[in-house]
């Protein structure tokens, strides 16, 4: 009886003594995961800048602008004022009636939220882009810019069905290929890091925009 017990206590005792080896070896792993996730961010910080000097500017922007929240504004204002002008042009001549514009208002409203939204898709595509040479980024920039008004475009036409889809879709990419490579260039040159500053921002981003609904206008 004595040996059985003795037998059940060194079991147990070699049970206790395996799991808190496993859970030593656990948070052994999850400090490695850690220190690795860390470094990671580390490195991936002092790529962002080409220098120290550049780092120092980025730090001392007043309203810096990440590269998500940069191309989302963009997407949003190329969402919203391109396909606002068309209307507004259509309307002009005389070609519209009054019960369309609830219909162009919806359009316009799906075309700057999925500009808005795809623009975190395409800030990722910019990381990677801004990376490589000027001219592999340029070259890449207008079929970037097609499916990304393409995408804004198709969606907000598809209240009209497949006409409408199709034809925002070509007017979209049209404007996101002749947009996106402009604005791009300028923010290439104008950020520090992955940061722009607001104030760079907004003229870059409205001059590209209304430059492009001035041609709409036929101004």
């Amino acid at each position: 009886m004595e040996f059985r017990e003795t037998q059940t206590a060194d079991r147990q005792q070699n049970l206790n003594q395996f799991a808190g080896f496993n859970h030593s070896g656990e948070f052994v792993q999850q400090r490695l995961e850690t220190l690795l996730a860390l470094n990671a961010e580390t490195a991936r910080a002092k790529a962002m800048y080409v220098s120290d000097r550049e780092k120092l500017e980025a730090g001392l922007m007043k309203n810096p602008l990440s590269l998500e929240k940069t191309f989302t504004y963009f997407g949003l204002m190329l969402g919203a004022f391109p396909p606002a002008a068309m209307f507004i042009r259509i309307a002009m001549d005389g070609k519209l009636d009054g019960w369309v514009f609830g219909v162009m208002f919806i359009i316009n409203l799906i075309s700057a939220v999925v500009g808005f939204f795809s623009g975190k898709i395409v800030a990722k595509a910019m990381r990677n882009l801004e990376n490589k040479s000027w001219t592999k980024m340029l070259l890449a920039m207008p079929f970037l810019g097609l499916l990304w008004g393409a995408a804004a475009g198709a969606a907000g036409g598809v209240v009209v069905f497949i006409f409408g889809a199709l034809a925002g879709a070509i007017l979209g990419g049209i404007v996101g290929a002749a947009a996106l490579p402009v604005f791009a260039g300028f923010h290439r040159w104008l950020k520090k890091g992955e940061f722009i500053e607001l104030k760079h921002f907004l003229p870059v981003a409205f001059g590209i925009i209304f430059t492009i609904c001035g041609f709409i206008f036929g101004l």
